[in-house]
């Protein structure tokens, strides 16, 4: 097969490159700029062209900052702003990486596009990795159903360690096994706030109140705050832990309660991406990427919008986070928390 490897200068999709390439395909690589930082960029282009050489293939530098920027840094920067707790990387993945990425090695002549993601396809469906301390199904949940055949996941049966030892009998590959795991948000290098004082104020002192509206402390700026934090703010009389309930963007406020108050058994997703064609169905749930996966039922309530009933409770549940459903450990569907 004629293969396009995603390569970012890391160990997982250099690996991939090289049990491609001695699986015997015809393979290529393609590096993304999807931000400006020039110094990454530098740094890992250097490393993909090295592990290109070594492998004797071919690869590409494709651009895609401008796009990235629109679709998935602005939507980060203004999800803050409205009180919500942005997920970019999956965005990054519907839109980019598993969007235009993919229409880019279609038009190259490519059979599939390969990755380091730690996922698998099973049939029409995206699925679990192996390495369940790795797994990446959830970022992969709103991407088009239309691109699944056209992807693959070379490491879906391998465990991170099983990698590292692999790659270290491999003379070209040993000095991967060394190297730092990649940044969870690309753009980001310390926190999302210094991103965000980048665009906007973000220490505008508060109020901190309580569920019956009354003022019972201070706080930085609703945009350092998400749902269930329980530090960065003041409450001048506590006896126990106070944790974030929810933010009021347009007075700066914040909402807080007990760990108890944080406890949800229904809510409502818009912009659904179901891969199953049912307007309703039982299913487990994950409300973030480190999330347990919770039984629940959804009912679809228009062709964007459904409620998830939940047969357990949740708690911490943040808006502007994906809702992922699984059928085991197959994904059938998500969308985003409102």
């Amino acid at each position: 097969m004629k293969i396009l490897v995603a390569l970012s200068g890391g160990i997982d999709s250099a690996a991939v490159a090289y049990k491609l390439k001695n699986e015997g395909h015809n393979i290529e690589g393609v590096y993304m700029k999807l931000h400006n930082s020039l110094t990454y960029h530098e740094e890992n282009i250097k490393k993909v062209a090295k592990i290109s050489k070594n492998l004797q293939i071919k690869y590409h530098i494709l651009d895609l900052s401008e796009k990235f920027e629109k679709a998935v840094y602005l939507p980060f920067i203004e999800s803050y702003k409205k009180g919500e707790t942005p997920n970019p990387c999956i965005l990054c993945n519907k839109l980019i990486k598993f969007g235009e990425l993919v229409e880019f090695a279609k038009k190259k002549g490519f059979d599939k596009l390969a990755t380091g993601h730690y996922a698998s396809i099973c049939g029409d469906f995206i699925c679990e990795a192996k390495d369940k301390t790795k797994d990446q199904s959830y970022f992969l949940a709103d991407i088009k159903k239309e691109y699944i055949p056209y992807l693959l996941f070379p490491l879906s049966n391998t465990t991170k360690e099983e990698l590292k030892e692999n790659i270290s009998k491999i003379d070209e590959m040993k000095e991967y096994k060394k190297q730092k795991e990649s940044q969870e948000i690309c753009f980001v290098d310390t926190t999302y706030v210094d991103i965000l004082k980048q665009h906007t104020n973000v220490e505008i002192a508060g109020k901190v109140l309580n569920q019956e509206g009354k003022v019972i402390g201070e706080h930085k700026g609703y945009m350092r705050y998400t749902v269930g934090q329980r530090k960065g703010f003041t409450v001048f009389i506590a006896h126990e832990p106070h944790y974030v309930l929810s933010t009021n963007p347009k007075k700066n406020e914040i909402v807080v309660g007990k760990k108890k108050n944080l406890e949800v058994t229904s809510f409502f997703i818009k912009d659904i991406n179901i891969f199953i064609e049912k307007k309703s169905f039982d299913s487990t749930v994950k409300i973030r990427y480190r999330s347990e996966k919770t039984p629940c039922q959804v009912e679809l309530t228009s062709l964007t919008t459904a409620k998830v009933t939940l047969k357990k409770p949740v708690f911490a549940l943040a808006k502007g986070q994906m809702a992922v459903f699984y059928e085991g450990e197959k994904v059938i569907g998500g969308g985003w928390i409102i």
